[in-house]
């Protein structure tokens, strides 16, 4: 794996790209990163208030341990504060990450995981972007994957492009828990596994990832959820153009609501073109559809269009709005169009 392929696995793994580096010496490296925000929210059902998008603190570092290889340690929690209590933190990331120059990387904890990798190509707007890779993606291994062990590596082969590819896995995991009836509710899951490729060249690149594992819910038969997923990609978001598409062929992944979906696929779209005063206009549409287990028959779970802009009035600082079309009115769906208008600061 070249060392281009090194750099980039590390900023985008285990570094903010605004992180304050408060500690570097002697092949160690520690720096505090993350985001706030804060927007004013409406919709077309909803009263307007003051919102978040994901704010975040993170805590980075690296060790040179010599011989080529790297280790470095991420934790990143999400930030309530717009609300007292006892929750002002809960867990987003951690893990222990080692990089070697030619052998690849390995990483151990919570993590974006490589179905990520490929399917997250479309979830860059600030506002509003890619929903159904965040169905339980935790358990099920689609965003951030709870306790996974992954494994990823890379070749460059000049003009010709670079091929890159992950793999990972998540052990047996029980997640049912007594509610006020004292009756068993949540999953439990068998092991799961995971694998991503994807080809670069000429500033394009195509990516598949797919991604299975059994699971069972109290008072059903096993399950076995399943995601064959391919992406494409132009450009890059926040330079110039860039333009995004997802396709998913999913069973037991995505949801109607709260209503598991037997079958299901989803669709993502995203065109953005970022002027030269950092200007960056943006379009993206997204789709679920599927058949719950109660009826088999094929329905629209979501279906939204989203206006959006956003705008660096200095490199730490962004300013963002966005309007969505909620565009399911199928079998009488009562829609309910959304907007917002914030600001993000790097820290």
């Amino acid at each position: 794996m070249k060392k281009t392929i090194l750099a980039a696995a590390i900023a985008t793994l285990s570094t903010s790209v605004y992180a304050v580096e408060l500690y570097n010496q002697e092949g160690t490296t520690f720096s505090i990163g993350g985001h706030v925000s804060a927007n004013l929210n409406g919709s077309e059902q909803g009263d307007t208030d003051v919102g978040t998008n994901s704010p975040r603190i993170n805590f980075n570092a690296t060790q040179d341990l010599g011989n080529g290889f790297t280790a470095d340690a991420k934790g990143e929690w999400a930030l309530n504060y717009l609300d007292g209590g006892d929750n002002a933190f809960t867990t987003r990331l951690g893990y222990v990450g080692l990089t070697h120059d030619e052998l690849g990387r390995a990483v151990v904890g919570t993590q974006w995981a490589p179905y990520y990798d490929v399917a997250g190509v479309a979830d860059m707007p600030i506002a509003y972007a890619n929903d159904f890779i965040y169905d339980n993606h935790g358990a099920l291994g689609t965003g951030r994957a709870d306790k996974m062990i992954s494994y990823r590596n890379g070749f460059e082969f000049g003009e010709a492009g670079a091929f890159n590819f992950g793999l990972g896995w998540q052990g047996a995991n029980d997640e049912r828990t007594l509610d006020e009836n004292n009756d068993l509710t949540g999953h439990k899951y068998d092991d799961r596994i995971q694998a991503a490729v994807s080809y670069s060249i000429a500033g394009a690149t195509l990516g598949y990832t797919y991604n299975t594992g059994d699971f069972t819910t109290f008072g059903a038969a096993k399950r076995t959820a399943e995601s064959h997923l391919v992406s494409v990609k132009y450009g890059t978001y926040g330079k110039g153009l860039y333009l995004a598409g997802v396709y998913a062929d999913n069973e037991n992944m995505n949801y109607d609501g709260s209503t598991l979906l037997a079958d299901s696929n989803a669709y993502e779209a995203l065109a953005s073109y970022a002027l030269d005063n950092s200007l960056n206009l943006i379009v993206n549409y997204e789709m679920v559809e599927g058949k719950q287990f109660a009826n088999w028959q094929k329905e629209t779970a979501r279906e939204e269009l989203a206006l959006q802009a956003e705008y660096n009035f200095t490199p730490k600082f962004v300013g963002y709005t966005a309007y969505q079309f909620d565009l399911n009115d199928a079998n009488n769906n009562e829609t309910d169009d959304k907007w917002l208008i914030g600001a993000r600061y790097y820290l």
